[in-house]
C-alpha cells in the first residue's frame, strides 16, 4: 500500500479518534489537521507525507496501539489485579473544596489533582482539556498555569477532542508539565515514548478518566434534534457537572439554556449512547498508562434517578504508580483531596462492569476484526492473553465472531 492508502486504512476501518498525535508529530507538511465530511476531527494527507512518516504513525496511532505502563512502573506496583492492573491503591475520594467538587464531572479528583500540581510548584503547567467555542459540543486542547484556570476548564467533554493536537510543541518547548486526557491519548503517549526520550523526561504525571468513550459529531446532532434542539442554534453545552452527574446543559443562540436530566440524555442503560466503533472495541477505558485514573462510582455502572439529582459526587480513584501515589499523599495532606473508604477491586468491578467485559474480550475482538481484514488493536503491557484464558472457549469465539460481523457491517 501507499503512504495514502494506509493513511486512509486508518480512518476507514473506523479506528481514527482524532486525538491530533499524528500530526502534531509529523508536521503539517505531511499530515494536516482538520474535520472531515463527517464532522470529524482527522488527518489529511500532505506533500511531505511518505512511507517513514506512516511507519511512526502505525507505531504510535492509538486506534490500535494500546499500551499500558512501562514493565518497571507496573512491576512495582503492590497490587495487579487480572482486570484493573497495577495499582498502589484503590479508594472513594472527592475534591476537598466544595465548589471543585460541585463543578466537576464526578467528584472532583482529577482537578483536585491539578491544582495540587500546580500549587507544588514541580511543574509550572497542566495539559489538559475544555469546552471548545466552535463547535460548542466539542472539546479543545488547552495549558492551564493557575488553578483558576483548570477549574475553569473543568467538567467532562464528550464530543470528540483533539487532545495531543499540541504535543509536538509542548515537547519541543521543553518545560515539564502534567497531562490529563483520556486512557486511549495516554496509550498514544506511551508509544510515543519509545521513539522521543522527550516524553518521559517532560511528562511528569499522567493523569486520566477512567472512560466510556466519547460521541462522534453526528450522533451529538440525533441526540441534540431528539432533545428538540436545533443543532446549529446551540452555543454552548454542560454535559456534566454542577452535581453528579449534573444535569446536561444546552444553551441556544438567544441566550437561554435548557437542562436534561442525565438519564434522559443517555438512557436508562445508556442505550441512547452513540459511540464511534473504536470506542466499542476499546480493551483500555481504564486508564492503564496512568499514574491515576478516576471513575465514576455508581453501583452497576449508572447513577439511579434520584441519585443523579442528590449525589454530591465523588470518585474511586486508581493510585497506579509511585508517582501518582505521592501525589496523591500531597493532595491528601493539603486538603485538596479528601479519602472517603478504600475500596477493592471487585467493588470496582461492580461499579464498572462494562470495563470488565470489555477488558475480557479485548484480544479476542481484535483478532474478529483481523479475521474481517481490518486493521485491529495491538495491547501491550496489558496482561491481554491472561484475559483471553479468562474467557469461555464459547465466550471467546461469541466475540471474536462479533467483532468480525460488526467489521464487515461497517464496511457496508
Amino acid at each position: 500500500m501507499t503512504a495514502l492508502d494506509r493513511l486512509e486504512k486508518i480512518v476507514a476501518d473506523g479506528l481514527c479518534l482524532g486525538c491530533g498525535l499524528c500530526s502534531a508529530v509529523a508536521g503539517p507538511d505531511a499530515l494536516s489537521f482538520a474535520r472531515d465530511e463527517t464532522g470529524e476531527p482527522r488527518p489529511f494527507a500532505g506533500p511531505a507525507l511518505d512511507d517513514a512518516v506512516m511507519d511512526l504513525v502505525y507505531d504510535i496511532c492509538p486506534g490500535f496501539n494500546l499500551e499500558g505502563l512501562p514493565h518497571a512502573l507496573a512491576d512495582a506496583a503492590a497490587h495487579n489485579d487480572l482486570v484493573w492492573g497495577p495499582h498502589m491503591r484503590l479508594f472513594r475520594a472527592h475534591a476537598g473544596d466544595p465548589h471543585q467538587r460541585h463543578v466537576a464531572a464526578t467528584g472532583g479528583a482529577l482537578t483536585a489533582l491539578a491544582c495540587q500540581i500546580l500549587e507544588s510548584g514541580e511543574v509550572g503547567m497542566v495539559a489538559h482539556v475544555r469546552a471548545a467555542a466552535d463547535p460548542p459540543h466539542f472539546g479543545e486542547a488547552t495549558i492551564s498555569r493557575t488553578p483558576q484556570e483548570v477549574v475553569a476548564a473543568a467538567g467532562s467533554r464528550y464530543g470528540p477532542t483533539a487532545a495531543l493536537a499540541d504535543i509536538g510543541a509542548l515537547l519541543d518547548g521543553g518545560v515539564p508539565f502534567a497531562l490529563i486526557a483520556k486512557p486511549c491519548d495516554l496509550n498514544a503517549l506511551r508509544r510515543l515514548a519509545h521513539r522521543d526520550p522527550r516524553v518521559n523526561r517532560l511528562v511528569h504525571y499522567w493523569l486520566a478518566p477512567v472512560c466510556g468513550g466519547y460521541m462522534p459529531d453526528a450522533g451529538f446532532r440525533q441526540f441534540a434534534a431528539r432533545m428538540g434542539h436545533d443543532p446549529d442554534d446551540v452555543t454552548g453545552v454542560r454535559y456534566r457537572g454542577h452535581g453528579c452527574p449534573g444535569p446536561t446543559r444546552i444553551e441556544h443562540a438567544d441566550g437561554s439554556a435548557t437542562e436534561h436530566h442525565y438519564l434522559d440524555v443517555w438512557g436508562e442503560d445508556d442505550s441512547q449512547w452513540v459511540l464511534p466503533f473504536r470506542c466499542k472495541v476499546c480493551a483500555d477505558g481504564i486508564g492503564e498508562a496512568a499514574d491515576i485514573a478516576a471513575a465514576d462510582n455508581w453501583d452497576g455502572g449508572a447513577p439511579t434517578r434520584e441519585g443523579a439529582k442528590t449525589d454530591p459526587g465523588s470518585n474511586a480513584v486508581i493510585i497506579r504508580t509511585a508517582t501518582g501515589d505521592e501525589l496523591a499523599k500531597a493532595a491528601l495532606a493539603s486538603g485538596r483531596l479528601v479519602a472517603e473508604h478504600d475500596l477493592s477491586a471487585d467493588d470496582l468491578s461492580r461499579m464498572q462492569p462494562h470495563h470488565v467485559k470489555k477488558k475480557l474480550s479485548g484480544l479476542a475482538r481484535s483478532r474478529g476484526m483481523e479475521r474481517a481484514g481490518s486493521l485491529a488493536p495491538r495491547l501491550f503491557n496489558m496482561r491481554a492473553e491472561a484475559l483471553d484464558a479468562a474467557l469461555s472457549e464459547e465466550a471467546r469465539k461469541a466475540e471474536e465472531d462479533g467483532a468480525a460481523r460488526r467489521t464487515r457491517q461497517r464496511r457496508g
